[in-house]
């Protein structure tokens, strides 16, 4: 899929308007394929950074401005979706639906969006709509059984933050068992820790009564680091649910950030704070094995003012997984 007409039309376009190569990125490879295992699913898990949010005084104060316009952004997301040619893409800040539903669609993906209740974006100006979760597939290979969206809630009442959860079958294979993936975007800053915590717990009943004990993935961004009550309750949850990125260290340790960015700040000396953490997750059951990792980036490779940028249009790095199944 990645040598695409569209994907070449779009790295021609790139080209022309004379923006750096891109993010130079390779895969870890956990285990050799056992042919006599199940099928392997790629996913995409990656927080594209709504246009909307890309405006505003505290935002990003060492990104070229040029890198946010998005007749440059555009080009940018569409090269990283299509690049790695993931069956699901698990995707949260989706303000602009309609484009990427137009342009996947060309190569044959449909899409699920959900927006948050009260999105953000719909406060600035130029907006083009809420953001909300999204999750589309190539519909070539896997086959979409059912779909639910929800509003998270904490303590009985629906908050801001949305899931998307959809069970796949696997074109051709009717001997291998549906699969169900969730997408989810859980509240951000520090001080909610225990919204989050709310929320994903919300989330993790939800499933736990759906799946039952069934084959799920769960992506998101959970503005979450590992030290926090909700990434303990995914970690222990009886769906038993692994962090596929834990995969990438003999420790089975998370990557040492998965956003990495500099804001303006009064507050903070010379103006701008430094935020590196890792907040963005791929989940998977006791049903999958991790084959292949997308690697992630040294801070040397994203330059001396991070994410976003010329070269990545997102404050997040994308995380890909080949999952195999093996029940």
């Amino acid at each position: 899929m990645a040598s695409s007409k569209l994907f070449l039309d779009t790295i021609s376009q790139i080209e022309e308007k004379k923006l750096p190569p891109r993010l130079k990125r390779e895969f870890f490879v956990c285990d050799e394929n056992d042919k006599n295992a199940g099928p392997v699913i790629r996913v995409m898990q990656w927080n594209i950074l709504a246009q909307a949010l890309c405006h505003g005084s505290d935002n990003f104060i060492l990104c070229p401005k040029e890198a946010l316009h998005w007749e440059n952004r555009n080009l940018r997301v569409i090269e990283e979706l299509l690049q790695y040619s993931p069956q699901i893409l698990c995707l949260q800040e989706v303000d602009k639906f309609e484009f990427v539903k137009e342009n996947l669609g060309k190569v044959g993906y449909e899409g699920i969006f959900f927006p948050k209740p009260d999105s953000p974006c719909l406060d600035f100006r130029h907006h083009t709509g809420p953001d909300g979760c999204a999750i589309f597939y190539a519909a070539d290979k896997v086959k979409l059984i059912s779909q639910k969206c929800i509003v998270l809630e904490d303590d009985g009442y629906e908050t801001n933050q949305v899931c998307v959860i959809c069970t796949f079958g696997i074109i051709g294979n009717d001997h291998t068992p549906s699969f169900t993936v969730a997408v989810t975007h859980l509240k951000a800053k520090s001080g909610f820790e225990e919204l989050r915590f709310s929320q994903g717990s919300y989330l993790l009943r939800y499933l736990e009564k759906m799946v039952e004990s069934g084959p799920v993935i769960v992506c998101g961004d959970f503005n979450a680091d590992p030290k926090e009550k909700v990434y303990a309750a995914f970690k222990a949850s009886v769906l038993g649910l692994q962090s596929s990125y834990t995969y990438l260290s003999k420790t089975k340790s998370e990557p040492d950030y998965t956003t990495w960015k500099f804001r303006g700040s009064r507050r903070s000396p010379g103006g701008r704070e430094e935020s590196c953490k890792t907040i963005d997750y791929i989940w998977h059951s006791k049903h999958f094995r991790p084959k292949g990792i997308l690697k992630i980036p040294t801070g040397e490779d994203l330059g001396e003012n991070k994410l976003p940028s010329l070269v990545f249009p997102s404050d997040h790095l994308s995380l890909v997984c080949d999952l195999q199944l093996t029940s």
